[in-house]
């Protein structure tokens, strides 16, 4: 009894795993097109940038956040559940590895739309400062002193791009981990079980000339039917 409700329980879960899965890598998508498209109208504007698609992007960040946190959950209460076999605990790892890869993605989109923000707000600061200075509204210790700030600037900006990289590269480095281990499984099943493979090859031989024996039977069977008919 126990069994079965747990059953019932994981295939619940697993439901409700795919569907919050599949609004994720739906808004996945449009919110990385959404920060391309306001780091595009902030390098093209001449003006104020567009608050209000700064909104939207920040609105979308929140209900990503929202929904990642609501698959956490349902992976916990997945991972509560004792594996009935191998099918169930490859399914419970598949479903850790998709919400890792989603919040490796959703960090990484967030992270350089914030670092193109940073650049076109910088940009956006030499572009009035040149103004002033041909207007002679800055001294030379004011102009030190914002020159100051942007190389500080460009340094945090170098440094989100290298975290993002390093975060990659650790991405990277755990998958191919993984499935050096996966492959390392399957030798050592192969090397600790020949004699099932040898029991399985017999049996498919077994079962072929089984299958020939009862056609060659079945034949003869019918020529003697239409032998005996037309006679």
């Amino acid at each position: 009894m126990a069994t079965a409700l747990g059953t019932v329980g994981w295939e619940d879960l697993r439901k409700q795993a795919r569907h919050v899965e599949n609004e994720i890598d739906a808004k996945l998508v449009a919110f990385s097109k959404l920060g391309v498209n306001t780091a595009t109208s902030h390098a093209s504007a001449d003006t104020v940038p567009l608050l209000d698609e700064e909104h939207v992007f920040e609105n979308m960040a929140s209900e990503i956040e929202t929904l990642l946190a609501k698959l956490i959950s349902i992976n916990e209460r997945m991972s509560e559940i004792q594996p009935n076999g191998a099918a169930m605990l490859h399914t419970m790892q598949r479903h850790k590895d998709i919400l890792k890869d989603y919040k490796l993605e959703f960090s990484k989109i967030r992270n350089n739309f914030v670092a193109r923000k940073d650049r076109e707000d910088l940009l956006g600061d030499v572009r009035k400062e040149i103004d002033s200075y041909k207007t002679g509204g800055l001294n030379r210790r004011d102009m030190y002193l914002k020159e100051s700030q942007h190389i500080h600037n460009s340094d945090r900006l170098i440094n989100d791009q290298i975290s993002i990289a390093m975060e990659t590269r650790d991405h990277l480095m755990s998958q191919r981990q993984t499935f050096k281990r996966i492959q390392t499984r399957f030798n050592d099943i192969s090397n600790r079980f020949p004699a099932v493979n040898s029991l399985v090859q017999r049996i498919n031989l077994r079962k072929r000339r089984d299958s020939i024996i009862l056609g060659l039977i079945i034949g003869f069977c019918t020529f003697l039917m239409l032998l005996y008919t037309f006679h």
